[in-house]
């Protein structure tokens, strides 16, 4: 079984959180700020270098103001 970081639905739920931000206005190093965590700590996310947790896309969610369902299709 493949690792879930190189995984056809894990670039598509980068690819998502990407798309969430951009819509939501934010850029990275605001969004990191947020977070508590550093801009190069989203960067590696965003690349898909990183992986994440369900409560991670959770905060993602609140921050965008986007359902979780939003990212999970």
């Amino acid at each position: 079984m493949p690792r879930a970081i190189y995984t056809k639905d894990h670039s598509e739920i980068v690819e998502r959180l990407k798309r969430a931000r951009h819509d939501s206005g934010l850029g990275q190093v605001a969004v990191a700020k947020l977070l508590g965590r550093t801009q190069s700590y989203l960067s590696k996310i965003e690349s898909g270098q990183r992986r994440f947790d369900v409560l991670q896309l959770k905060e993602f969610a609140r921050l965008y103001k986007k359902p979780l369902s939003y990212f999970i299709k």
